[in-house]
């Protein structure tokens, strides 16, 4: 998606020549102000408060999420009838668990006495995902000097609502709402949809409440000075999937075991430390961001793109997210690369935008989705996630050598580059170009795909099919790619035709594409192959992508290093002075991590690794102003100033995968890091540190069953690069 993918933020006005926005996210409510808290495990995600509740209100996103139907829609814990106050809320480093420590207000009888004054009454709320179901424990302690008796009350509902319908789709009709049922210390809800499916939440108390309802809990507590009081419970989004004849895990057992497996996802990744305790910080969350979103599947692991709005498979998004993290970690690539060869297209679907060959934009499993009323089941209104595919798999088997993973997905390569020259090129002119099937597909199928991201010099939005350049790079590298993959399979005659194929089409993208008086690649031609004269962060891929003529890098490099361009936190996605220029809009000015990421790996692929440190230095110094040091999704772009963070965009998803890789890869690009497989060895390419830093420790570089821990030091101008443990035979080379 875009990663916000087929959306605008507001309704565009209508008019002759306007499309009207689709599926969009109201901006009513601003997640920034609400201080979310996010959980993640598999298909499920929670958006918490601070305080760890959930309340339910017109335009919240609160709530507890599963297979993109909100199960919980609030949730709130109160005690004698007032909300707590709240101390803290945070994550722990590694995303298993949200703490929210509160405490009692002044507490007042019916006759407006003061019966427990503010301060006395500890509550913290302990609470984690597990397989579909949300554990918590309440830890009440009183730390008062007499007994106290308190009332501790947890009110709860469940709307069923479809995850686009919380994102702002109006729907006229829905399923049946059961009426709630009591049994035991379990409480049921649930909802029949149009789609035929029951869905049913259950919550569950291990501590028996004193009194419980269709939609609450009630809890008499007598607490003595110092004593602590603990109430677990258990809120399960898919009580169907778990065996009848199974207990479920108490709190303790199903931590352990969340716990356990992040961190035997995470250990496969290398590790990263320095001499910056504000980085170090900055880089475990990104790492533990990655991991959080990741799912998985029967093919192995997969990034969902973001939450709250994206926490599902997408194409693009975990295709770039694996060309990210493919130094780190290359399991994330060959999960996401056997996942979207599984759900490859096979046939012509029109309300699905599908065509054979074609690799998958998003998937959704939402009510909404299985009755059609959204496009997004099996959708693939996206034009750069099969090139994108093609990139992958060529950089996946140059990181690691898997020659029989990357065989068993040729043919799937092959339907993807006839996609490319049949489907794709739409006119024949050897460009891809997009234009949807139906009208209720995607109008922008690039990862800018905004309604009114394409456009000419003087505003008006470009009519397809649409050539983006950004499209034509990865096509390159998707020639490339395959040229490479063919070579190393046997087949050199297919190999020489694939690099003839990526010569030509250089050249024919320099020609149609760049535009001396810009100093820089145009955005896009239209439909009538009008070029769109827009100066646009699009361009700067196709130096990631290497598609760029040498002789054109340093302009491209100058221009989006320039003011118009970088607002000292990152480059903007549009520069200062185009007809759409909104440092506020989605996608036409803000700054957005990941797009800095591919420009500055672009930048460090011609020479140009200052420049890349340059990005990486501002993305970083705002990620120090950010809460938990998390890059979003995006921010808005306007200039920084002195002792001044950045400026948020309302509904950004936090944590975004694409972004959560994005000081991952930017650290790769400013060290020249690379592996060889022939060589067998780490190589380091003119390396460099960013002024930040003057040190960085990476353990755990594998390739194969070998493994070594480096460390690179600043010394005056020079970088000195010191082995500090070898496992097996691999080699650390610097140039």
């Amino acid at each position: 998606m875009k990663n916000a993918e087929e959306v605008a933020h507001a309704p565009a006005p209508a008019g002759p020549g306007v499309p009207t926005a689709q599926f969009f996210i109201p901006a009513a409510t601003s997640l920034q102000e609400r201080r979310t808290r996010t959980l993640k495990h598999g298909d499920s995600f929670g958006v918490f408060d601070p305080n760890g509740d959930a309340v339910a209100g017109p335009g919240s996103p609160e709530g507890l999420y599963h297979r993109d139907t909100r199960y919980l829609s609030h949730f709130l814990i109160t005690l004698d009838g007032q909300r707590p106050m709240l101390l803290s809320s945070t994550l722990r480093d590694d995303n298993a668990m949200l703490t929210c420590d509160l405490t009692n207000p002044d507490l007042y009888d019916t006759m407006g006495r003061l019966v427990l004054e503010h301060d006395l009454v500890h509550l913290r709320r302990m609470r984690f995902l597990w397989q579909a179901a949300c554990h918590e424990r309440l830890a009440v302690r009183h730390f008062g000097s007499t007994p106290q008796r308190l009332r501790l009350g947890l009110s709860f509902a469940a709307d069923f609502a479809d995850l686009f319908e919380v994102r702002g789709t109006r729907r006229e009709r829905h399923g049946l709402r059961h009426a709630g049922s009591v049994s035991g210390n379990d409480v049921t809800l649930g909802y029949t949809g149009l789609d035929g499916l029951t869905r049913r939440t259950v919550v569950s108390f291990a501590t028996p409440p004193d009194k419980l309802s269709v939609d609450g809990a009630l809890f008499e507590l007598v607490l003595q000075p110092g004593e602590t009081r603990n109430i677990d419970l258990t809120i399960d989004c898919a009580p169907e999937e778990n065996a009848p004849d199974q207990a479920r895990p108490g709190f303790l057992q199903a931590l352990r075991r969340a716990r356990r497996t992040l961190r035997t996802s995470a250990a496969r990744a290398a590790a990263i430390t320095s001499s910056s305790t504000t980085f170090n910080e900055a880089i475990r969350r990104s790492v533990s961001d990655l991991y959080m979103l990741i799912t998985d599947t029967p093919d192995g692991p997969y990034p969902y793109a973001g939450i709250p709005w994206f926490s599902t498979v997408f194409g693009r998004d975990a295709l770039i997210t694996a060309m990210q993290t493919l130094w780190l970690d290359p399991a994330i690539a060959c999960g996401v690369l056997k996942h979207l060869a599984r759900h490859q297209a096979e046939t012509t679907d029109e309300a699905a935008d599908a065509e054979p060959g074609k690799i998958l934009h998003e998937m959704r499993q939402g009510e909404m989705a299985l009755l059609g009323e959204v496009p997004f089941r099996h959708y693939y209104g996206s034009v750069d996630s099969t090139p994108l595919f093609v990139m992958l798999a060529g950089a996946y088997l140059e990181r690691t050598d898997d020659v029989e993973t990357v065989r068993k997905l040729w043919p799937n390569i092959l339907a993807a580059l006839r996609w490319m020259d049949d489907s794709g090129d739409r006119d024949g002119d050897g460009f891809i170009e997009y234009g949807r099937m139906r009208d209720t597909g995607l109008i922008n199928q690039g990862w800018k795909d905004s309604h009114d991201s394409i456009f000419h010099a003087d505003g008006t939005l470009a009519r397809g099919p649409v050539a983006l350049v950004e499209v034509q790079a990865y096509a390159f590298g998707a020639w490339r790619a395959a040229s490479l993959i063919a070579r190393r399979l046997g087949d050199n005659d297919a190999a020489d035709g694939y690099t003839a194929r990526a010569s030509r089409l250089q050249q024919r993208f320099d020609d149609a594409f760049f535009d001396k008086s810009l100093g820089t690649f145009v955005l896009a031609l239209d439909g009538d192959k009008r070029p769109c004269r827009v100066r646009a962060s699009n361009a700067g891929h196709a130096l990631f992508s290497g598609i760029a003529l040498p002789k054109r890098a340093a302009a491209i490099v100058k221009t989006l290093t320039s003011n118009a361009f970088f607002s000292g936190w990152g480059v903007r996605t549009l520069a200062v002075g185009e007809a759409r220029y909104n440092p506020m809009s989605y996608h036409n000015g803000s700054v957005w991590p990941h797009d800095n990421a591919l420009i500055a790996a672009g930048f460090a692929r011609y020479g140009f690794r200052r420049e890349a440190a340059r990005l990486f230095g501002g993305l970083f110094a705002a990620s120090a102003y950010i809460d938990l040091r998390r890059l979003p999704e995006l921010f808005c772009g306007f200039p920084r100033e002195r002792a001044h963070g950045p400026t948020f965009y309302p509904v950004a998803c936090s944590p975004q995968a694409w972004a959560a890789a994005t000081p991952l890869s930017l650290l790769q690009s400013c060290l020249g890091l690379r592996f060889d497989t022939a060589r067998g060895s780490v190589a380091f390419d003119e390396p460099l540190l960013p002024d930040f830093l003057d040190d960085v420790t990476l353990r755990r570089l594998s390739l194969g069953d070998a493994a070594v821990d480096v460390a690179l030091r600043r010394r005056g101008s020079d970088l000195s690069v010191e082995v500090l443990g070898r496992r097996g035979r691999l080699g650390v080379d610097l140039s």
